[in-house]
């Protein structure tokens, strides 16, 4: 027995098959295989090297019914796991085929095998009963035939046709009918004329054997009673009743009616009717004929997906003595209706999934039936919504989830999807299965700021550590690819800066960095050290954000930073070219000015006027300039002392001494005046000029200019007389304008030519210019400036700006210089590309003195 289980076996497995074209595998296993037995090499048939089944993880998907059967995790082989029993798993139908799913990993794969379970010779016929108890009259004559009850037999094919043998009798023998193209009816038939009064009762075994080998058999007992002669049986007026019926029946639905007739009379034509010999044997449970009527009834529910057919016969028998007895079969066929909707089951989901995941990634397998048939079985899927997932058929009944968009995380982060079934029936039926699909992040954002260009404005004299601004980055990713942190990026930081007057060293390029600092978290920039106005008007840097992703990603943001001016310098007076301090005196004027608030005082400047100077003589020139810009360093000039009305009097802005009145002999040799310069901030700061004016004759006022070498115009003024003095003021006048237009024009060239001409990488140096501006009196201020030309490392110049700060003139030259003469300008601002920019100059019409 064990050497033909395993040549069965062998055969068996060299019968599988691998269906190229399909992707599917076939083997073929014998039930009630012992659990190990190898059904087949499924990892060398699936084309999967030595090793490779366990490290992808070979493995079947469970289906609805116990497979009893495993893939070998080391050998990759399918092995029988549990017990098969090809009766338990498909009862009647054949072939018993098992559809199975196997998955393998890294890439993921599904493969389809179809496990045939093939019948062995298990199961022995069996009778409905062992005993069968029949009444034939003695009238009967030979031939007479007597349905029985025939065997039935759970295996499938040859193992299940049966064959019938009786055992010896002279009265009695044995013919097989076809009830139908499925079944053998045995009947008994008599071949002699009994004789009740010589053997009353007969006693014989109906043995079935089926085809089998070896064939097994099974036996039911006859007890055959002879009764006396009712020599009529009833007669059915057909012999075979087929009936429709769908499977939505009600129960209690009249199935079909039948008919006998006896032409006995009295009780011998009385037939009661019997339905007998079902198969299979449950439609006892379905069918019920009434004895008298013959009405055959439905008792339960149909299910075409149980059974589709029901066959049985009904008896008719009559009263007499003894009973005769008649039969005919009836066929019950079940049609189906779409009662069934289809069913979807996930069989395999990978989430979440990458939102770089390319199109055609495998996200879920699905299986999909409908245990219908015909039409309302056949199943139409698809995907809602329709994007970006599809549905591809990969089997009869299977389906992969597929990714057929790109996906991004930052606009949708988790998807429901349906998948929805539909079958053919009329009505459809439908179902669907909902999948939740969450995508996952990848660093594909970098971060971005609100602004490309933040414009900060600070004062200067700040405290170090003050918040300057705050920015922030936003970068739609998650987790550490959302996650921003701040630097100032040297290689994109420039500074602004002007040197100071006590000489180009004092200045120069610092780096961003040493000015300012960003957290790294919050955006926040902090100054580090206090910022001056008059060291740094504009700083420009960047400001990079990178997020934690990996790679980083980054982006970038300029900061511009402008410096606001404080009234922090106070005016600072100028050397008369050849004055000389007074030693006397000027000590407690200084202490009387300071108790008056009047801030600094300066050395005494000395001056001489002739008696008899006319009104509005110019007898000297107080120069001050102030380190701020604005009208921080816009100056005044007031005459402190003396308080009363003198014969001198202040230019408000120019700082001109001049008579008031003609001087006279009555006025004194010397006056000693006080003037305070004050500037237009707030609050306003201001120093003190002591002017000693010495009265002399003409001719000692024209000596003492000769003399000096700083000398004052305004003795020489008063020999040459008022008109020459006006002459000359008018000369300095024309040529000073004919010096600014020639500069203007110089300007403009500068500027078209910085326009088109290709921009340099770096910032351009410092270059001192002197802006000159004239009020209507004819006086004359002047500031040192600085001008910037703006450059970044990369690209075109942005916002090209100009920045002014005051600084100190040069000093004098040794010798005498006319009252007249103002300092040459230099050379004017280097235009830049951008907006225009005008300088604070004071008012257009300054107040009248």
């Amino acid at each position: 027995m064990g050497e033909r289980w395993c040549a069965a076996v062998r055969v068996l497995v060299l019968q599988a098959a691998w269906a190229l074209a399909g992707g599917q595998v076939r083997y073929s296993v014998p039930e009630e295989a012992k659990a190990g037995t190898v059904v087949g090499r499924l990892a060398q048939d699936l084309g999967l090297e030595a090793g490779e089944a366990e490290a992808r993880r070979l493995r079947l998907v469970a289906q609805g019914r116990r497979a009893s059967v495993e893939v070998s995790g080391a050998s990759g082989a399918l092995v029988v796991s549990s017990r098969l029993d090809r009766e338990e798993l498909c009862a009647k139908s054949a072939p018993c085929a098992l559809r199975l799913e196997v998955l393998v990993e890294r890439p993921l794969r599904v493969f389809h095998v179809e496990l045939e379970v093939t019948d062995i010779n298990d199961n022995a016929p069996i009778f409905p009963a062992a005993r069968r108890n029949l009444s034939i009259a003695e009238s009967s004559v030979p031939g007479s035939r007597f349905p029985l009850e025939g065997a039935s037999d759970a295996d499938i094919g040859s193992n299940a046709q049966l064959s019938y043998t009786l055992s010896s009798s002279e009265h009695f023998s044995l013919d097989l009918q076809k009830s139908n193209e499925r079944n053998l009816v045995p009947e008994l038939v008599l071949t002699k004329s009994l004789d009740r009064e010589t053997i009353p009762v007969h006693r014989l075994v109906l043995s079935a054997s089926d085809g089998g080998r070896p064939s097994l058999t099974g036996e039911m007992e006859l007890v055959i009673s002879v009764l006396d002669a009712n020599d009529n049986a009833p007669k059915f007026n057909q012999s075979v009743y087929k009936v429709q019926l769908p499977e939505s029946t009600s129960v209690g639905t009249l199935v079909g009616r039948v008919n006998a007739t006896d032409p006995d009379l009295g009780s011998n034509s009385e037939v009661t009717f019997t339905a007998t010999s079902f198969v299979p044997p449950s439609g006892r449970d379905v069918i019920s004929v009434n004895p008298k009527t013959g009405e055959v009834h439905l008792t339960a529910a149909l299910d075409f997906e149980e059974v589709s057919v029901y066959d049985f016969r009904i008896e008719a028998r009559d009263h007499g003595t003894p009973p005769l007895s008649s039969h005919c079969s009836m066929e019950l066929e079940v049609v189906d209706v779409n009662d069934n909707a289809p069913e979807v089951r996930v069989t395999s989901l990978s989430v979440p999934v990458s939102e770089d995941a390319s199109v055609g990634t495998v996200v879920a397998l699905l299986s999909v039936s409908d245990r219908d048939s015909g039409a309302n079985g056949r199943v139409r899927c698809w995907v809602w919504p329709a994007s970006p997932f599809g549905l591809e058929a990969t089997f009869a009944g299977s389906y992969s989830l597929v990714l057929r968009e790109a996906l991004d995380r930052e606009r949708v982060s988790e998807y429901e999807v349906e998948v929805r079934a539909e079958d053919g029936g009329a009505p459809a039926l439908r179902a669907s299965r909902g999948l939740r699909v969450p995508v996952s992040d990848v660093n594909d954002n970098a971060p971005a700021f609100s602004q490309a260009v933040y414009t900060v404005l600070a004062r200067e004299n700040n405290a170090a550590g003050a918040e300057l601004a705050r920015l922030w980055a936003r970068d739609p990713d998650e987790a550490g690819n959302g996650r921003v942190s701040y630097s100032v990026w040297e290689g994109g930081a420039a500074a602004v800066s002007s040197s100071s007057s006590s000489g180009a060293g004092a200045g120069g390029w610092r780096p961003a960095s040493s000015y300012v600092s960003v957290d790294a978290e919050s955006g926040r920039v902090w100054a580090l050290q206090s910022l001056d106005y008059e060291e740094l008007q504009v700083l420009q840097f960047e400001v990079r954000a990178v997020d934690a992703g990996e790679p980083p990603l980054c982006g970038n943001a300029t900061v511009q930073l402008f410096v606001l001016d404080e009234n922090d310098n106070a005016p600072a007076l100028l050397p008369a070219a050849g004055s000389a301090p007074e030693a006397g005196g000027a000590a407690g004027e200084a202490a009387a000015a300071a108790a008056a608030g009047l801030g600094s005082v300066s050395d005494t400047l000395w001056a001489w006027a002739a008696w008899g100077a006319p009104a509005g003589q110019v007898v000297a020139k107080i120069r001050a300039v102030d380190a701020d810009s604005g009208y921080n360093a816009w100056l005044r000039y007031e005459l402190w002392e003396p308080r009363a009305k003198g014969p001198f009097r202040v230019g408000l802005y120019s700082g001109e001494v001049s008579t008031a009145r003609a001087l006279d002999e009555a006025d004194g040799p010397r006056h000693r005046l006080l003037i305070v310069v004050r500037d237009h901030g707030e609050p306003a700061r201001s120093a003190t000029a002591t002017l000693s004016v010495s009265l002399v004759e003409a001719a000692e006022a024209a000596l003492a200019a000769g003399s000096s070498s700083s000398s004052s115009r305004a003795a020489l003024g008063a020999e040459m007389g008022p008109g020459a003095a006006s002459a000359a003021t008018n000369v300095w006048l024309v040529v000073a304008i004919c010096a600014v237009s020639s500069l203007f024009l110089l300007a403009v060239v500068l500027y078209g030519a910085s326009r088109w001409a290709p921009r340099a990488a770096v910032l351009s140096g410092p270059g001192p210019t002197t802006l000159v501006c004239a009020s209507e009196v004819g006086s004359w201020s002047y500031s040192q400036r600085h001008s910037r030309s703006l450059c970044v490392a990369d690209g075109a110049a942005k916002s090209d700006l100009m920045v002014f700060s005051p600084n100190f003139p040069p000093p004098p030259p040794p010798g005498p210089a006319p009252k007249d003469t103002q300092p040459e300008p230099s050379a004017l601002l280097d235009t830049v590309s951008g907006p225009s920019f005008v300088p604070f100059c004071g008012p257009s019409h300054p107040p009248s003195e």
